[in-house]
């Protein structure tokens, strides 16, 4: 909504009732009154969604962070349609041909792309499965790995879903039949994908923008994504992906960043990419970089690489509102060379959960929100603060994101405390309430030490 105003765009939301105290309703109650507001019963229903879009007479869809964003055949069915629309995101076939790991893996090694060791292309006999993961396992113990493990994997999953880990290989058939359906059940597609485990890795990502066409293509740099709870969730996400004039590697870490960057550009021009993406990669304690996957679509973790880039050097780079444009039609209007980074940016994801029980969501009601505000802090929430606000627990209990930017490293480190040191964050619930704020001033203490 606020790219939208950026842009002189009108625009119209969705929410549901479990949802209808959420800042977001309020905020386009704000600005765009009543009829800017349609209550459904399902953010994963596409007729719900489409109906509304009829009804209101829109001309694009935003398909936001979730499973749509990353569905290419409702991507193609809204730009298919009778009364078409413009679907805001990759096009379908680019969003179908990147969204399966095995595939993107495919595109990757006929470029010379380094990709995790393992299968290459959707895994659906269970003796082939198995023979796969014998390989792996030989592998670790010649390499002589003392913990060694197989990640079983969804090949059309993302965030985190749809992955376990198998150390025992007697496990192995009993894990690949429980991932295999769980893929069937959830994306409507067994493929799976059998990989090796790298241990002590980093995550990092590098932000893609393309324009519409497929031709033109930048990068706004790299993220760090490495703080992740147990279920491989991210926490933490700092921008850029590694500091060497800052701290100490035992590689080039500088050139593993620009190596990355690079292999990205390369895959976006090959495949005709036309959107705003992320190339996910994991890099060794040795700065081997693998790719993991690609993410076509905007990720939440967006904001942090726009608070430490300008363009043109100008301040108040939005890459939603980037995405938006491009994906209407309108040229880029930049190249790299008008692309500068200044700075480290830090986003904080401030969950209720109990970090400490696997990170466990906490249901509850919170009674008090409150932040001091600065000149280097952004925060987004749908919390309101100026009444009480139970947490939906049809949802992830995600409570806000905190940006905060500094010259260095060094400075983004100590602001980052100061903010959540000063963090009021208040509530009731059974068993007791609980957040992930200590978790996270704790784990800002050694922020992309490798």
């Amino acid at each position: 909504m606020r790219a939208c105003r950026k842009l002189g765009h009108d625009f119209v939301a969705l929410y549901t009732e479990p949802d209808k105290d959420s800042g977001h309703v309020a905020l386009a109650r704000e600005w765009g009154g009543d009829k800017s507001l349609y209550r459904i019963h399902s953010y994963l229903d596409a007729n719900e969604v489409l109906s509304v879009a009829d009804e209101s007479g829109a001309t694009a869809v935003h398909p936001g962070y979730g499973f749509f964003a990353e569905d290419f055949r409702f991507a193609r069915r809204v730009v298919r349609r009778d009364r078409p629309l413009l679907f805001i995101g990759p096009s379908w076939w680019v969003i179908r041909d990147l969204g399966d790991k095995i595939n993107t893996k495919r595109i990757a090694r006929g470029l010379g792309v380094p990709t995790i060791p393992g299968s290459d292309r959707p895994i659906y006999s269970e003796l082939e499965a198995e023979e796969i993961a014998e390989t792996l396992f030989a592998f670790q113990a010649e390499q002589g790995m003392k913990d060694s493990c197989v990640l079983v994997k969804a090949s059309a999953g993302g965030g985190g879903m749809g992955i376990e880990e198998v150390e025992d290989p007697d496990e192995f058939r009993s894990v690949y039949r429980r991932i295999r359906n769980y893929a069937k059940r959830n994306f409507n597609d067994e493929g799976v994908l059998i990989e090796q485990r790298i241990f002590d890795f980093n995550h990092l990502e590098v932000q893609m923008l393309s324009e519409r066409e497929g031709v033109s293509h930048v990068h706004f740099g790299t993220r760090n994504c490495s703080v992740q709870s147990t279920g491989k969730q991210k926490r933490i996400e700092v921008a850029p992906g590694f500091v060497p004039d800052e701290l100490g590697y035992a590689f080039d870490a500088a050139g593993v960043l620009q190596s990355i960057i690079d292999h990205s550009l390369k895959m976006a021009a090959e495949v005709g990419y036309d959107s705003v993406g992320t190339w996910e990669w994991i890099v060794t304690p040795r700065g081997e970089p693998f790719l993991m996957e690609v993410n076509t679509r905007i990720q939440v973790e967006n904001g942090v690489s726009a608070a430490v880039s300008r363009i043109k050097g100008e301040d108040g780079t939005d890459l939603i509102a980037e995405q938006i444009r491009l994906a209407l039609g309108q040229p880029m209007g930049y190249g790299q060379e008008d692309i500068t980074f200044e700075g480290v940016g830090i986003e904080y994801r401030i969950i209720a959960e109990k970090t400490a029980e696997r990170f466990a969501p906490c249901s509850g009601t919170i009674t008090r929100f409150e932040w001091q505000p600065q000149p280097w802090l952004t925060m987004h929430t749908q919390i309101p603060v100026d009444r009480e606000y139970e947490i939906p627990m049809e949802y992830d209990p995600n409570l806000a994101l905190a940006i905060i930017r500094g010259a260095d490293l060094a400075e983004a480190k100590r602001r980052g405390v100061e903010f959540l040191d000063n963090l009021v964050l208040e509530g009731r619930g059974v068993g007791g309430f609980a957040t992930n704020i200590d978790y996270l001033r704790e784990r800002t203490a050694t922020l992309l030490e490798f």
